[in-house]
């Protein structure tokens, strides 16, 4: 009987050490240099105490950049949603035989390198290639270029974490009993009054963790505004902490106070989001 006490607990040990290791104690770490202070005379240097100025900086001077991530990461997972969910539906109730090669072909974009996907994205938004092109014989293109605007960044984003939000709504969605669409039929319920009574409330569990698996990464990323934005104007709170820590001469504290800022708003926007919209398999 001790045996069968303490085997829940070693086995939990290794991940709770790797957790404690490279997740708990950078994050101690970080909050430590958010709150120090630059050594008068010595650029480049600090010293440790408290000194809440680094957030009063991050809040004050870069706030524009926290509205940016959070407005660019919403429409991104609007988006991702828009187009993951029929593709999923797609591969769960009509693929047939070929779901398989279906679902290789959303996982086929890991296999080829981040940046590098997003370099070719610039290719394919460039002002020169064929979807401005297209876009300004019509007369959709008012500000003459894609790539260098928040249009592209969004794109970029979109495309970046669309399997993220595909995959999670096809487990959901697999999971749903078919019984229960055909029991809608069978109530005279039309194709779209099923969907939205049954279908969608049972994939519910899907669409929840998509969303939360494109959100948050979206936020924080700094790639694809760093590729496909301009210099000033499309950049989100990623690249600002990018800056302060490997460009500007003493921007540590900074950047780390604008790292837990951008934490804790992610924490507080995915609080809220999972208590209106949450299920019982997630909350």
């Amino acid at each position: 009987m001790k045996r069968r006490t303490w085997l829940p607990y070693v086995l939990l040990a290794p991940g709770l050490a790797w957790l404690a290791v490279f997740y708990l104690a950078p994050l101690v770490q970080l909050a430590s240099v958010s709150l120090q202070s630059p050594f008068p005379g010595y650029p480049g240097y600090y010293y440790r105490n408290v000194d809440v100025g680094n957030y009063v900086t991050a809040l004050g001077s870069f706030g524009a950049h926290f509205g940016r991530s959070v407005l660019y990461a919403a429409l991104a997972t609007v988006f991702a949603f828009a187009l993951a969910y029929p593709l999923a539906y797609a591969v769960a109730f009509k693929a047939g035989r070929w779901r398989n090669l279906m679902l290789v072909a959303i996982m086929a974009p890991f296999l080829t390198s981040f940046i590098l996907r997003t370099i070719a994205w610039r290719q394919i938004l460039a002002d020169d290639g064929f979807v401005a092109r297209t876009l300004g014989v019509l007369h959709l293109l008012p500000g003459e270029r894609i790539t260098e605007t928040w249009v592209a960044v969004v794109a970029g984003l979109t495309y970046t974490f669309l399997p993220f939000m595909a995959l999670p709504i096809y487990a959901g969605l697999e999971r749903v009993d078919p019984r229960l669409i055909e029991a809608g039929t069978d109530l005279y319920a039309g194709a779209f009054t099923t969907f939205r009574t049954v279908t969608l409330p049972l994939s519910m569990p899907g669409v929840l963790a998509g969303t939360l698996l494109t959100f948050i990464p979206a936020a924080g990323d700094y790639v694809n505004a760093e590729l496909l934005g301009s210099d000033t104007g499309t950049k989100m709170v990623g690249n600002v902490i990018e800056s302060q820590f490997f460009r500007v001469l003493g921007g540590y504290p900074v950047a780390a106070a604008l790292s837990i800022v951008l934490m804790g708003l992610i924490l507080v926007l995915v609080g809220a989001y999972v208590r209106r919209f949450g299920t019982k398999e997630l909350v």
